[in-house]
């Protein structure tokens, strides 16, 4: 039981945010449960985009290209692991922000070298550093030091070195990849104020409809579908090419047809799924700089979670558990087999400040769907069919969203400053060209030593990790004012809600938990653990004689 932002409930049975008094009528006029339910399904289409590009990115790599079945149960178990990694976050690390996303390690490109088993022990074993690194408090510690100016370049170079491979999926055909962007961008930006009736039920009114914004919630869905249905469409009219080799043969939806009749309806993802878990020093390393590239980029996450919905900024003992609860995420990911890591997904911030509702009910309603998607199969089948230039299309706009994330956190610094503008355009640009030219002459940096040389390949060739390491070198070394760099505000803010009594409130541990329960000093002195009393969780923390609320307070609700 913990504190949560669940929306109230008001008279008539209506929506009302618990914080700021505000009505959520711009969503939806429903109950609360009903609700979360909802806003739970929305987030979990919302992170679909992320959830289905890991294996189709890593196909290649990982020799499945041709093998859509193989695909399928990928996805099945990336739904399920997520599931898993999102409520382990809800419960234990800091809320509203939906884990699974294709960050972390999973923006490592995996090598011919690095067949499924091998990559499991990987991700398992460099997993241990972000676990470490969380619970041990030294992510707290480092973030005086992590700026604007590290985060920024490190999240827009998540997205920036796949252009290639996106291209080369909307490529199959542009025309239909073409009107994939423009639906998208027609109900994201252009139709997200058009309002559509849902039929409600409960209130004071039973049966009535509401307003829902349709095209602002499911913008990608939408599209994602509609494209799908014409590809459907111009392949049993025989308007697409029958021929292999001719172009726009793979916007057809019958080229993985079968998989659909392969797969099972039920299947249970298990640990060592794909085998014996081993190990690779090179891959390693290469995890480990996709995992200091993930923890970066979360700490501005849940730092942008809290402002969107109107929560005091988490403390460094919440960022220290949200960082260990990442990294047993990714450990939980590697023993399943998902071929990347989890890691907090930014495009489901965007959906909270879409909602205006942040909950924790929502992210567990969110988790359950995402274990529930996972034991179907057929449904990780369906989405394995989506033609090629379909997810061509949604990648460009989704790596494009990405990466104008990652500049954003450049609002805190000031850009006036030549200074800024070296350290930041320097980084992203020897994120760039210092991969591209490794992977062309990696002959050159032979050692002869083959450990070190894959080592120094991996780390060189990830461009995540050179920005960001650039971005942090350069900005803790080249003199600038803390103002100048952006850091007052991180401080101030982060200072201001140590203490705070509703930070404690908002970020205690479940079933009262170093707050009304477990409350010895030594556990205190833990660097993730709660420091100071919090209200007792499941009640209200101040209720008038009918046991309601009254508005204005933060309900506390499970």
């Amino acid at each position: 039981m913990w504190p949560s932002l669940v929306p109230s409930r008001g008279k008539g049975g209506r929506s009302r945010t618990a914080t700021s008094n505000n009505l959520v009528y711009s969503i939806l006029d429903v109950p609360p449960w009903y609700l979360c339910i909802l806003l739970g399904i929305q987030h979990f289409l919302t992170a679909l985009g992320g959830l289905v590009a890991v294996p189709l990115i890593l196909a290649k790599d990982l020799c499945l290209q041709h093998d859509p079945l193989t695909q399928s149960y990928l996805i099945s178990t990336i739904f399920f692991v997520s599931g898993l990694c999102t409520l382990l976050q809800v419960f234990f690390g800091v809320s509203w922000v939906s884990h699974g996303g294709p960050g972390a390690s999973g923006s490592f490109k995996a090598h011919e070298l690095y067949f499924p088993p091998q990559l499991q022990g990987t991700i398992m074993v460099a997993s241990c550093v972000q676990i470490l690194v969380g619970f041990s408090g030294l992510i707290g510690f480092l973030m005086r030091f992590i700026g604007p100016l590290t985060i920024a370049p490190t999240i827009s170079l998540v997205a920036l070195p796949l252009f290639d491979s996106a291209g080369d999926n909307a490529g199959i055909h542009w025309g239909i990849a073409a009107m994939t962007i423009f639906l998208i961008v027609l109900f994201s930006q252009y139709l997200k104020n058009v309002t559509m009736p849902l039929p409600v039920y409960g209130g004071d009114r039973k049966c009535h409809t509401s307003k829902l914004y349709l095209f602002q919630v499911f913008p990608v869905l939408l599209a994602l579908c509609i494209s799908w249905l014409l590809c459907f469409a111009l392949t049993v009219t025989n308007t697409l090419p029958t021929a292999p080799t001719a172009y726009g043969h793979l916007a057809r939806t019958d080229t993985k047809g079968n998989v659909l009749s392969q797969a099972p309806w039920f299947r249970f993802p298990y640990p060592g799924q794909w085998g014996l878990p081993t190990v690779s020093l090179a891959g390693v390393f290469g995890i480990i700089a996709g995992v200091i590239s993930s923890m970066v980029e979360s700490v501005g996450d849940y730092y942008a979670c809290a402002r969107l919905v109107g929560a005091p900024p988490p403390p460094r003992h919440a960022v220290n558990r949200g960082i260990g609860i990442e990294g047993l995420g990714c450990l939980l990911a590697g023993a399943w087999g998902t071929g990347n890591g989890t890691t907090s997904y930014s495009e489901n911030i965007g959906a909270l400040g879409i909602t205006k509702v942040g909950s924790r009910m929502v992210m567990v309603a969110a988790g359950c769907v995402l274990l529930l998607m996972g034991v179907f199969g057929k449904i990780g089948a369906a989405f394995a069919t989506i033609p090629t230039p379909v997810m061509g299309g949604m990648f460009l706009v989704m790596f494009g969203v990405i990466t104008a994330v990652g500049i954003s956190n450049l609002q805190y610094v000031d850009m006036n400053s030549s200074r800024n503008l070296f350290i930041f355009g320097f980084s992203i640009s020897c994120g760039l060209a210092i991969p591209s030219w490794v992977n062309k002459n990696s002959e050159k940096l032979q050692t002869g030593i083959l450990q070190l040389d894959q080592v120094i390949q991996v780390l060189l060739t990830t461009g995540m990790f050179v920005g960001g390491f650039l971005g942090f070198l350069l900005d803790n070394t080249i003199p600038g004012s803390l103002e100048e760099r952006g850091l007052l505000v991180w401080n101030q803010i982060q200072e201001e809600s140590e203490e705070s009594v509703r930070a404690l409130e908002v970020y205690c541990l479940p079933c009262g938990i170093g707050t009304t329960s477990c409350t010895s000093s030594c556990a205190r002195r833990l660097p993730f653990w709660p420091r100071g009393e919090a209200h007792s969780l499941f009640t209200c923390l101040s209720q008038n004689s009918s046991g309601e609320c009254p508005e204005g307070t933060t309900e506390t609700d499970m």
